[in-house]
Formats: structure tokens, C-alpha cells, sequence
């Protein structure tokens, strides 16, 4: 490839989480090519802000639990489908897939089994180490490389066959050490010492539809036992719509934020946060039906 041949990159990942990593890296690549780089996949607001439009929109994938999975498998294998004719009838000079192993895999499943022989990339290592190791070689069949977080993880993969790279956490470069608390209490007409919890309801409609009540009944309770409070609640494209509905009859005059700034600012002027209990991991129905092979 000469210096200026544009690289071609097709990203696809299933959730909110994934479309962050993806959004800053393509920026990063945007870097690193002078901005010769062409994107194309699957992926949300922070993609479409590095320029990529969405082959499907992200909330058909961003679903979790046998309850969310089974009535959308079709519509999640068809989505897999087209997602593996897209990329063979685009010819990308290579496919990053983020996360989201069960859509990823599934894809990168199916382009092999085509016979594709294009570079495969994931990022994010599945917690194989801790649940499934036997994962890991099934893995290697499929991907020529995999970015991880964890600086622990490219051995554990490596002696399955896969070559790794470790390239940090997202955390650690998001910037959410620099919220800046008093400017988002001025934005917002907040007292300087006035009591302001976070809400974070999680990124997926099913987890995002059962537990907003749950978190507004939390928020009744808690105003008897401390008096008044403001509520601020994160949130992301694909459930603002759901969350703005719902918070509408919290107490605590919600604030709703979408922008990653925003939202560190409100963390830094939180007291308190009430968040979302991370998830288990699929359970062996869900597998079978389509969220991980």
C-alpha cells in the first residue's frame, strides 16, 4: 500500500459500549493515515460522528437476555446475513469487530465459512479466562488478531494460537478524570452544595425498560430519607427516547445528558450514583439461538 492508497475499514459492533471504542478508534486511525482511511460496518452515534453510516441500526443488536434474545433471533441472524454480504461485496482491507461476541463471532463465523481470507481483527477480549477457555481456541480458528485491554490477556490467547496486542483501557483515556463538576452545576442552576445523584440505567432496552422503575421507586424512597435531590441520567441514542419517557414522573427534576463531556462533568459534580448491575454472561438458550456461538 503506497502512501497515499486510502485504507479501507469496515467496524462492526452490536452495543453502545462497542460503538465508543469504535468511534475513538477510528479517530485514532483517521490519525495515524493522514485521513486517508475509509470506514464502513455497524455502529451508533459515536461511529457516525467519526463519519461512518451505519450498514444497520445499533439498537436491533443491543439486546441481552433469553427474554430480549429469543423473539429477535431472526432478526438478529438476518442482520448477521447481510452484515457478511456487505463486507464481501465491499472488499474493506480489513474487518474490526468490537465486543459484542455474540453478533461478531457469528459474523466472523460466516465469512470463513465462505471461504473469506481478509484480515480479521477483534477487539476486546471475551472473559474466556474466567468462564470458557475452550473459547479461546475456537476463537483463533476464526480472527488473525485480537486488541485486548488487559495487559494479562495476550499471553492466555497467545497459547491458544491467536496474536494479541494489549492497548489499554478505554477508561484511562476517556477523559472522566477531567469532569469539570462546578460547570455543570452552573449550566444547570445547581447550588454549589446541593445534593445531585447520578442515575445509570444500562445502554440495552430490556435492561433499561425493567429497571428504570425500579430506580424510580429507589429515588421515591430516598427523597423521604434525605429530602430534596436533583437526578441526572446519562444515557445513549438508542434508549434516550425510552429513558426521557420514563424519568419524566421521577423526582429529582431529571437532567438527561448524551455527550461523554457531559456526562463526566455530572459524575464529578454526583455525590452518589445508582447504577445498573453488570450482566451475566449468556446463558447456554441464548447461545444456541444466536447471541454467542
Amino acid at each position: 500500500m503506497t502512501a497515499n492508497e486510502v485504507t479501507f475499514i469496515f467496524i462492526v459492533t452490536g452495543e453502545p459500549s462497542g460503538d465508543a471504542l469504535g468511534g475513538a478508534l477510528i479517530a485514532a486511525l483517521r490519525q495515524r493515515t493522514g485521513g486517508r482511511l475509509r470506514v464502513a460496518g455497524i455502529g451508533g452515534e459515536r461511529m457516525r460522528e467519526q463519519g461512518l453510516e451505519s450498514l444497520v441500526p445499533l439498537g436491533d443488536l443491543a439486546i441481552m437476555g433469553v427474554a430480549e434474545v429469543l423473539p429477535r433471533a431472526p432478526v438478529i441472524l438476518r442482520r448477521v446475513r447481510e452484515t457478511v454480504t456487505a463486507i464481501r461485496a465491499q472488499r474493506p482491507d480489513a474487518v474490526v469487530t468490537i465486543d459484542s461476541s455474540g453478533f461478531s463471532w457469528r459474523v466472523a463465523h460466516g465469512l470463513r465459512r465462505r471461504g473469506e481470507t481478509l484480515p480479521l481483527i477483534h477487539y476486546v477480549a471475551p472473559m474466556v479466562w474466567a468462564w470458557r477457555a475452550g473459547r479461546a481456541r475456537r476463537m483463533a480458528r476464526w480472527y488473525d488478531h485480537l486488541m485486548t485491554l488487559l495487559p494479562f490477556e495476550p499471553p492466555y490467547f497467545e497459547r491458544a494460537g491467536l496474536p494479541c496486542s494489549f492497548v489499554g483501557h478505554p477508561v484511562l483515556e476517556c477523559g472522566a478524570e477531567r469532569g469539570d463538576g462546578g460547570r455543570f452545576r452552573t449550566e444547570h442552576g445547581l447550588a454549589p452544595d446541593g445534593l445531585l445523584i447520578t442515575v445509570l440505567p444500562g445502554s440495552r432496552g430490556g435492561e433499561v425498560r425493567r429497571l428504570l422503575p425500579i430506580f424510580g421507586a429507589a429515588l421515591d424512597q430516598l427523597r423521604g430519607l434525605v429530602g430534596p435531590f436533583r437526578v441526572v441520567v446519562p444515557t445513549v441514542a438508542t434508549v434516550a427516547a425510552t429513558v426521557a419517557a420514563e424519568v419524566k414522573a421521577w423526582p429529582g427534576d431529571v437532567i438527561l445528558v448524551q455527550q461523554p463531556q457531559k456526562k463526566h462533568d455530572a459524575f464529578a459534580a454526583s455525590r452518589a450514583a445508582l447504577r445498573a448491575a453488570p450482566s451475566p454472561p449468556a446463558s447456554n438458550a441464548a447461545k444456541k439461538i444466536g447471541t454467542a456461538p
